[in-house]
């Protein structure tokens, strides 16, 4: 399997659980508080490692009681670690609420996610052998950019995964291989208001139509759709599970993805193997500990097979 590259965000998750989201104004009580690693990027990359790949991290975290805590979990979960730089200051966290029905809100704290820079990744990068490099939108925007014109210029795809949602420069809609989001990111992007498969594929025609090869969207229970350039299209269902915590899935849903892909999985089967994995990592708590390996996938999909057939 080729390597892959995680670019991005490492973060302290701080999870309250509570009956429902309180209204502005509203205390409300939380049945109880716990911590998980967790940032995008990290979460993406122990997706990645997890599903079997070889997978390396470039990120940041601060010079608190939190930083070595969130290196040794990407270590833990054979994520490569030699590229994770200290920078003064805080490591980013962010503060999530989960109701019972497995939603969340999340406020976010850069820290030192912000401090990553194009120096910073053009003094830790190698791209010989990189399979693809993924993105998302929690470290420097000109940091993203920069990453995305050296693995052009390296002949490495770039995956990127516009999460939080902002608006993409035309310029570099060609140079992204793939963009990979939900409906809420894919509407800001487009324009167009995403809720379905058919929505799914006005937005996708969007992108297409602005330069980038393989567009994939993630549409929830409703499973996810998938175009590229060559006008080729897959619609994958999601499997039903019941939800405990939804924190991670995309990242999961990305992480696996790729893995597949670098196995040299086809579209369809790595689409499908993707969406099991973040079928099982919904009906566990928290980010990094939610996400499954290659072989509960596997089992998983075996076990799924049984039942439909």
């Amino acid at each position: 399997m080729q390597k892959l590259l995680v670019i991005g965000s490492i973060n302290m998750d701080v999870v309250s659980s509570v009956s429902q989201f309180p209204l502005p104004g509203e205390t409300i009580h939380s049945s109880g508080t716990m911590f998980f690693p967790g940032g995008k990027g990290a979460n993406q990359a122990v997706a990645t490692a997890r599903a079997g790949a070889d997978c390396a991290m470039v990120g940041a975290v601060g010079l608190d009681p939190f930083g070595d805590t969130l290196v040794a979990s990407l270590e833990d979960r054979q994520v490569g670690v030699k590229s994770i730089l200290s920078k003064e200051g805080t490591s980013g966290f962010a503060i999530i609420t989960v109701n019972e029905e497995g939603e969340n809100n999340i406020v976010l704290s850069e820290g030192a996610n912000g401090k990553l820079t194009g120096d910073d990744v053009d003094a830790e990068v190698q791209w010989d052998g990189v399979y693809a490099v993924l993105l998302q939108n929690e470290i420097p925007w000109q940091t993203t950019q920069h990453v995305i014109s050296a693995a052009g210029t390296a002949g490495v795809r770039v995956w990127l995964n516009p999460a939080p949602a902002r608006d993409i420069p035309q310029e570099l809609f060609p140079q992204l291989d793939t963009l990979i989001m939900n409906e809420t990111e894919a509407n800001v992007i487009t324009g167009v208001k995403v809720d379905d498969v058919i929505s799914a594929e006005a937005a996708a025609e969007h992108i297409i139509g602005r330069g980038t090869s393989n567009v994939i969207i993630t549409l929830g229970e409703q499973g996810c759709f998938y175009m590229n350039k060559l006008g080729e299209r897959a619609i994958v269902p999601a499997f039903r599970v019941k939800p405990v915590d939804t924190t991670a899935a995309g990242d999961t849903f990305i992480g696996a993805y790729a893995a597949a892909c670098a196995d040299g999985l086809g579209t369809t089967e790595a689409l499908t193997f993707a969406t099991a994995a973040a079928a099982l990592s919904v009906t566990r708590p928290g980010a990094q500990t939610s996400i499954p390996s290659k072989e509960e996938i596997q089992a998983f999909l075996v076990s799924q097979s049984v039942k439909r057939g």
